[in-house]
């Protein structure tokens, strides 16, 4: 990527020369994911509870065709309300870049931008996956898992999806599924889906030494770190199922497919939930921000 099309803040570039701690963070969630002025609100609150942490947290998404790494409160707000912007996947970089327009980072996306920017730990809310009754739409966001070296702290992936089959996508392409104080996979809403992690770990430190074991081998993907929805505002996995099926029957009577599925059934189910799942999806959000910065303070101390 020419970079010249990115656009490091003066804090993070500050924090890269000085090896501190950072935390990238994604931008669909604020284009896609929540109304105005939700999204804006959500952006700073996630911000906050990286930096209530001791780490510095970097958002990224595309303003006017550039690439940002890290935003002042100015382009947070831009980027909130910003008139149709993209949803950026890799393959989208180019569209974005030559039709200088603004748009959000996906997981994927995020994740291409922090290889560029040598960013190591990143936090989402879930990730995406196989879809159910469409075993041919795979989110790009494995693909970067499965070749883009960090730690991703997701609260697992998105419950809309197909878990088992994602699980196994992600076991065939070499990525290790970390189950943080659980020994069972989170399902973004629901703390439990009756699935394995491939490992348990209880502390920050051990992220950190395991994910460089796992390079020190000789492998090349993503460390993913299942960070449970906390116990207050968690949903069980037998009370969501029917409000994801009939939301996803919904959007097949309505021909919703590929990149206009996820932005139609989240803000669907949390209206057939009566606003109980959005605040699952909020608490989840900032439970992982906080953890990824913990994840962060350990991994960047031990490079200096």
């Amino acid at each position: 990527m020419d970079h010249k099309s990115i656009v490091h803040s003066n804090e993070i570039k500050t924090e890269i020369q000085t090896g501190k701690p950072i935390v990238a963070l994604e931008s669909t969630v604020l284009t896609h994911g929540l109304p105005i002025p939700q999204n804006l609100k959500l952006a700073r609150d996630m911000e906050s509870a990286v930096r209530e942490e001791g780490a510095t947290p970097a958002t990224i998404g595309f303003l006017d065709g550039y690439l940002h790494i890290g935003m002042n409160d100015a382009e947070l707000e831009k980027l909130s309300n910003a008139k149709e912007p993209y949803k950026v996947g890799p393959r989208d970089f180019a569209s974005v870049i030559t039709n200088e327009a603004c748009g959000g980072t996906t997981v994927a996306g995020t994740m291409l931008a922090c290889k560029h920017a040598n960013l190591k730990v990143f936090a989402t809310g879930g990730i995406g996956g196989v879809h159910r009754d469409a075993p041919f739409d795979i989110s790009a966001d494995l693909q970067a898992l499965a070749s883009i070296p960090m730690i991703v702290v997701c609260a697992g992936a998105k419950a809309i999806l197909d878990l088992p089959a994602t699980l196994e996508y992600l076991e065939t392409m070499s990525v290790p599924v970390v189950g943080y104080g659980t020994d069972e996979f989170p399902a973004f809403y629901s703390r439990k889906s009756g699935l394995d992690v491939s490992v348990r770990l209880d502390t920050p430190q051990a992220i950190v030494d395991f994910a460089r074991a796992h390079w020190d081998a000789g492998l090349h993907s993503a460390v993913l770190v299942t960070n449970p929805v906390p116990e207050t505002e968690s949903i069980s996995k037998s009370e969501m199922e029917p409000y994801i099926e009939q939301a996803n029957r919904e959007a097949r009577e309505q021909g919703i497919h590929g990149k206009a599925l996820t932005p139609f059934l989240l803000p669907r189910i949390s209206e057939l939930t009566g606003g109980k799942s959005m605040r699952a999806n909020l608490a989840l959000l900032l439970n992982n921000a906080r953890l990824a910065a913990q994840i962060a303070k350990v991994y960047y101390r031990s490079e200096t």
